[in-house]
Parts: C-alpha cells; sequence; structure tokens
C-alpha cells in the first residue's frame, strides 16, 4: 500500500575524506580544512571503520592548553585529558563508532543520530566497510519533496484506500509540506488511521483534516 521510503543511499555522501590510524593532529587538521567537514572516519585494512575523530576530540588540546587543570577535573575528564595529549588518529578517535548501513530507513538512521547524540554517521556495508556518510543535513533533504508529489502520492497510497469513491470523495492539498485532507467521508474512525499514514509519508510536515461524516437523511 505505501510508497517505498526513502533510504539512507538516497541522501548519504558517496565520496567521503577518511583518516588512517597513524594519521597525525595536523593532518587530520588540514583534511578537515580541505574538506569542509567536521569529522573524518577512521579506517583499517580494507577501509574497514574502527572510529571517528571529530573537532571536539581535536579541541581538547587547545582547551587544556594554558595549565594544568586541578585533581577533580582530572578524574572526572580523564578521557578529555588523554585526547588532548594524542597526536595520531587511533588516540584522538571515539571508539568504538556507531555506524549505520546504506539500506537503512531515514526514521531509522534519524533515530541512531538522536540515540548516540551524533551529527552524522558513517555508512558501512555488513563487513563494515566504508561506504559513504550520512549527515542530519541529508537526512533533512526530504523535506524538500514537492507538494505536488506528496499530494500525488497521499492520493494514491491512502485515501485511494481508506476513502473510496463513490462513498467518500475527499481533496487533498498540499502547501509547505502541509497536508490537508477535506471532503465527506463514510467512516469517521477512519480518521486517526489516516493521520498516521499520511504522516509516515516522506517529506510531510503536519496533517489537518477538514473532514465531514455522511450526510444524515430526513428525521421521520
Amino acid at each position: 500500500m505505501h510508497g517505498t521510503p526513502h533510504i539512507v543511499s538516497d541522501v548519504m555522501t558517496h565520496t567521503v575524506a577518511a583518516v588512517g590510524r597513524k594519521a597525525n593532529f595536523k593532518e587530520i587538521v588540514q583534511l578537515m580544512e580541505q574538506w569542509k567537514v567536521s569529522a573524518l572516519p577512521v579506517l583499517e585494512g580494507e577501509d574497514r571503520v574502527v572510529g571517528v575523530v571529530s573537532e571536539a576530540d581535536l579541541l581538547h588540546k587547545e582547551e587544556f592548553r594554558d595549565g594544568d587543570p586541578d585533581r577533580n577535573t582530572q578524574l572526572r575528564r580523564l578521557s578529555d585529558l588523554t585526547k588532548a595529549g594524542a597526536v595520531t588518529a587511533e588516540d584522538l578517535m571515539t571508539a568504538p563508532v556507531v555506524t549505520v548501513q546504506a539500506d537503512a530507513t531515514l526514521a531509522q538512521a534519524a533515530r541512531t543520530m538522536a540515540h548516540a547524540k551524533v551529527k552524522r554517521l558513517p555508512v558501512v556495508d555488513d563487513m563494515g566497510k566504508l561506504e559513504g556518510v550520512v549527515s542530519r543535513g541529508d537526512l533533512l533533504k526530504v523535506f524538500l519533496r514537492d507538494d505536488e508529489d506528496i499530494a500525488e502520492e497521499v492520493q494514491r497510497e491512502i485515501v485511494s484506500y481508506l476513502f473510496r469513491a463513490p462513498l467518500s470523495a475527499v481533496r487533498v492539498q498540499v502547501r509547505d509540506g502541509v497536508v490537508t485532507l477535506a471532503g465527506q467521508i463514510r467512516d469517521t474512525s477512519l480518521v486517526p488511521v489516516a493521520a498516521r499514514l499520511v504522516r509516515a509519508v516522506e517529506g510531510v510536515v503536519d496533517v489537518e483534516f477538514e473532514l465531514t461524516g455522511p450526510a444524515r437523511g430526513p428525521e421521520q
């Protein structure tokens, strides 16, 4: 019934900068600047992802440059202090790394990002080999979908099944991603079902209803 959802491979960046375990601090900074990215996957062997080094990992060196932190800070931020003294990717990186596969849906990728509290995910195959990177911005691309395209899918995949003519007459309008279903329907109990299905359509921002139930006959 439903249209095929977009998957990570539809929106991810396929050409990705990465570093090996032995990449030095300055090399990492230079590569980030060159590629205009804030994090780099760390690879070993045949492009297998073993970690990610980010600007946050690198900034600890600057943060603790001015002097020695007090004992409480040392105990509380031991990992950060270790990274402040690191000079290679293997000591700077965050590992194990959270990844996603190319056939994951955008919703699955978004949940993974939210749970891990990260802005981007390396995309890997079954063997952990790097295939690309997907970012928050990539996942939001779905909301650039044309209103006309959304309306056509809602009409074809949802309205034509739930509100069949001639018993129901429902019009679909979409403006800036907000779907409005208007008209007369035979079974108003289907409205919550329609709301759930329409919100699941990619690119939909919200759904509104201007629906009425079946017309009453004259009172006896």
